[in-house]
């Protein structure tokens, strides 16, 4: 809004001075240089002579021209500090911040939109440490979150522009929790547009919605209503498992999470056993299974199982001591 104002006021303000030397030009037969002159020493009103002796219609010009021209300044110069009081051009500022770090971001997540389960997504992503970018359209919503110092786009997620200006091609993962299956269809086939190798997860809210986000595009698929459907089985039929999971992702004292660790091709662990790794040896984690990266998983793994790249390890316990053994597999 105060931008605006601004503009109209640099507008106006063009407007009185292409008045005023095109006054000064007809009324007093003077050449450009002059009336331009005599035109700003008038409306700044610094107090300096004539440039040339004034007519009648001249000296009429030219009160008209002072009042019109200090008005047109006691108004902009309000705007100005109303657009520097109000917090505006330290918002462009931040926001100009904020797009830089966006730019220079690299395997971080998209978030399109905040819907409920997009809040409780964001929560999710902050407490396990992730670098990931938010995109909305409601400016008041993406407020709160630059509060809380997190990175966010005010846009259309379903636009080319504003999925760039995420960084796009070089996120690791888009997850897109629009208010409807349309709005995550559209989001899902241009970024996958965007970005062929990127993995996206969708929201659905209807059951044949699932179809048709994978055949555009989607890796995976989460819905809502079934998740709290099996939530309220779980309650009745096996409180005790619900209770404890309750207890791992609610705890306030440490962030406790189940994991995934990669082992890349690269990776200084790849050859050695689960027990030469020390990947069972860090206190407040536990190795659940382990897996081929194929889909098919050994529970509780013998120390001697041997680590080759492209494997996953499932480990379970306080989110910091996983991150370092990740780094600890990633190291190369």
């Amino acid at each position: 809004m105060i931008c605006k104002r601004l503009c109209r006021v640099l507008a106006t303000l063009a407007a009185v001075i292409f008045a005023g030397v095109l006054g000064y030009s007809c009324i007093e037969g003077w050449n450009l240089s002059d009336s331009l002159y005599m035109t700003v020493i008038t409306i700044a009103s610094v107090g300096y002579g004539e440039t040339h002796p004034l007519s009648l219609a001249g000296r009429l010009f030219t009160m008209i021209l002072i009042f019109c021209g200090s008005a047109t300044l006691i108004y902009g110069l309000s705007t100005l500090t109303a657009f520097i009081v109000e917090g505006d051009l330290t918002d462009i500022l931040r926001r100009r911040k904020m797009a830089n770090t966006i730019a220079g971001l690299q395997g971080h997540f998209i978030v399109c939109g905040l819907s409920a389960t997009g809040r409780y997504l964001i929560d999710e992503l902050k407490k396990t440490g992730q670098s990931f970018v938010v995109i909305d359209r409601d400016p008041e919503r993406l407020k709160a979150l630059s509060e809380q110092g997190i990175l966010n786009i005010e846009g259309d997620a379903t636009t080319d522009a504003v999925l760039q200006a995420a960084n796009i091609d070089r996120a690791g993962g888009l997850l897109t929790t629009l208010h409807t299956d349309t709005e995550n269809l559209f989001v899902v086939v241009t970024a996958r547009g965007l970005n062929p190798s990127l993995k996206i997860i969708a929201k659905a809210i209807n059951e044949e919605s699932e179809r048709k986000l994978r055949q555009v595009g989607a890796n995976g698929v989460v819905m809502p209503d079934f998740i709290g459907g099996m939530r309220m089985a779980s309650e009745m039929l096996r409180p005790s498992v619900v209770t404890f999971l309750d207890a791992m992702l609610r705890s306030r004292d440490k962030t406790l999470r189940v994991e995934e660790i990669r082992m890349p091709a690269n990776s200084p662990l790849k050859g050695k056993s689960l027990g030469e790794s020390t990947l069972m040896d860090m206190e407040g984690v536990t190795v659940v299974a382990m897996s081929d990266g194929k889909g098919q998983y050994a529970f509780n793994p013998s120390r001697s199982r041997q680590l080759n790249a492209g494997d996953v390890v499932i480990v379970m316990g306080v989110v910091d001591n996983i991150l370092r053994l990740k780094a600890r597999a990633e190291a190369g």
